[in-house]
């Protein structure tokens, strides 16, 4: 017990961080992680060189180790810091990384069309499959949802033609119990 609870609070900052697919609005952010930790999500710290202002980006339950960022201003310096988070905190920020974006013009000299439209969709397709295990996970909860209902909604169908003829019988031999109100307005009249 004492050892996993040592390696929480001694979480490891990522290693080799770099920055790839540098464009005039994006990048890409990849990172590693020590063996062994438990580690359940990261954060991303990404400033503009010389400005304040911050865009934090986090996320858990992911193994990811790779982000998109996006909305950035071309030809602009920016410094991220990636950290690990495990249940018990976060991990101390890796070393700082800069980089720069494109200039506009740089992008249409460096880049055919079709290698632009290949690296999007790449980008893309990561950012989406966090969104689509969630949405796996939803469904199947909800087709094991609605399996249980048809099982139970069988069960009552089968019982219910034995049931029918009872019931009838009982509700015409004496209503009072099934309906006290329409039992009590009969008596007060």
């Amino acid at each position: 017990l004492t050892h996993t609870h040592y390696q929480y609070t001694l979480l490891s900052a990522p290693l080799n961080v770099t920055i790839r697919d540098i464009e005039v609005n994006s990048a890409m952010v990849t990172w590693e992680i020590l063996e062994g930790d438990p580690v359940i999500g990261f954060a991303i710290t990404q400033q503009k060189k010389d400005v304040r202002m911050l865009r934090f980006i986090q996320e858990v339950n992911t193994t990811t180790r790779s982000c998109a960022l996006w909305d950035l201003d071309e030809d602009t310096d920016y410094i991220v810091h990636v950290q690990s988070i495990s249940m018990g905190g976060s991990s101390p920020p890796s070393e700082p990384v800069l980089f720069r974006t494109l200039k506009e013009s740089e992008k249409m000299a460096s880049k055919s069309p079709d290698e632009v439209m290949m690296e999007e969709v790449g980008q893309d397709a990561q950012l989406r499959a966090g969104e689509l295990i969630i949405i796996v996970v939803v469904l199947i909860m909800w087709a094991g949802v609605i399996v249980l209902f048809c099982r139970q909604y069988d069960i009552i169908k089968d019982n219910e033609p034995s049931n029918n003829k009872d019931k009838a019988k009982n509700s015409s031999e004496c209503s009072t119990p099934e309906h006290p109100q329409g039992g009590l307005l009969r008596s007060n009249v």
